[in-house]
């Protein structure tokens, strides 16, 4: 799209869509694409998923936005649904995650400065963590590439190594606020936090009044195998940060707090506009009504271990390709051994759609409503594009 009216800070693949169907897509040209890809974990139901198509165009027809100045019934609900389900007791609802994040960063300062500690702003993150665009969450995020050329990084976040938590205490200083972990890192190349690391961060918070916070924007909702990744530890963070999933496809995010950490957010703290209209509360409450139905997440989970051991025996097949299989749930990544955007491309060069992610990772990120068949052609698929890569470098070593 080089000369278009829009930035270039896309690198844009050739492919422009018409329409989906569950899993699939389809080209304005006619071609079928099985999409593992899913908007980068955000289309949780797939595409035209009936349910949120009439749950949108009912609601559309009715009311758009009216602002937060006055009730919106649906918000309230969505919002007491999410507490029932979940640690919380409070929901801010925003349009993306980077500002569910930002509603987290200025909660936690603001909690600590209500409670008297106005010298507590810092917030320790990890290595390889990814929570926004904004300049907030890149500077929590750490990524040179992502901070290079906007000028001083913000100030207030110190960077540990991922998964070392002995580094994350020494971090902490009379400063330090709170602490934020994605449980298990999308872009940093599908890695799983492990249990006893979010056991421990949650003794250290309580040790030190500090909160913690969890970025589920990419791993929440139904993704790992239950509501959020975190509930496969045990630990309950006292903020968390969504999005993504929630929406199904429409732009929307949340904050989720407990009523302590939400204690510093009066009226006129903290504000949107758009955030919790209409149309993205009718979307939320209906992506609810399908993820929370009797057997869906154990479906999912089921689904999980058939995609997890078909990769796995791939991986076994095409060991100069394929590494190994990380993740969790329908959150799946493979380790590549050459670039990771040459398998992307042989992956996309079968009609299978795939995210590329750090540590030369390629993320498989499906609906949950994916099929048992759809997983066997996605398995097909790529065991195709690995044997491509594998014939073609028997043939350049054959030259």
């Amino acid at each position: 799209m080089s000369g278009s009216a829009l930035y270039e800070t896309f690198a844009r693949a050739p492919l422009a869509f018409d329409h989906g169907e569950g899993t699939w897509l389809v080209t304005d040209k006619g071609e079928r694409y099985l999409d593992f890809a899913g908007g980068i974990a955000v289309n949780s139901l797939g595409h035209s998923h009936p349910h949120l198509v009439a749950a949108l165009t009912g609601q559309a027809a009715k009311l758009w936005h009216v602002s937060n100045l006055y009730e919106i019934p649906e918000q309230r609900r969505l919002g007491e649904r999410l507490v029932e389900a979940t640690f919380a007791d409070k929901v801010f609802f925003t349009n993306s995650g980077a500002e569910a994040l930002e509603c987290a960063i200025k909660t936690a300062r603001r909690y600590q400065f209500v409670k008297g500690h106005p010298e507590r702003f810092r917030i320790i993150t990890f290595e390889g963590a990814f929570h926004g665009r904004t300049l907030a969450t890149i500077a929590a995020g750490g990524q040179y590439k992502y901070l290079e050329g906007f000028g001083p990084k913000v100030e207030g976040f110190d960077q540990v190594a991922f998964d070392d938590i002995d580094a994350a205490e020494k971090a902490i200083t009379p400063e330090t606020a709170a602490i934020l972990i994605e449980p298990v890192q999308g872009e940093g190349g599908i890695r799983p936090v492990p249990t006893q690391s979010l056991k421990r961060l949650r003794q250290l918070c309580d040790k030190h009044g500090l909160l913690l916070i969890f970025d589920e924007v990419q791993c929440g909702i139904g993704r790992t195998g239950k509501l959020f990744a975190h509930e496969w530890a045990g630990v309950t963070p006292d903020l968390m940060a969504i999005a993504k999933g929630i929406g199904g496809g429409f732009p929307m995010g949340a904050c989720l707090a407990t009523d302590d950490a939400a204690t510093g957010m009066t009226a006129g703290a903290h504000g949107t506009t758009f955030g919790g209209n209409p149309l993205a509360m009718a979307v939320g409450n209906a992506v609810l009504d399908v993820v929370l139905a009797d057997g869906f997440l154990e479906d999912v989970q089921r689904k999980a271990l058939l995609l997890k051991q078909g990769l796995a025996a791939v991986a076994d097949e095409f060991p100069e390709i394929i590494d190994g299989i990380r993740g969790t749930g329908l959150m799946l990544g493979l380790k590549c051994v050459m670039p990771n955007n040459k398998v992307n491309m042989a992956l996309r060069d079968q009609h299978l759609l795939a995210v590329p992610a750090g540590d030369n990772v390629i993320r498989l990120l499906p609906p949950l409503t994916v099929t048992d068949a759809e997983i066997g052609e996605a398995l097909k698929r790529i065991r195709s594009g690995a044997k491509g890569l594998t014939d073609a470098i028997a043939a350049e070593a054959a030259k």
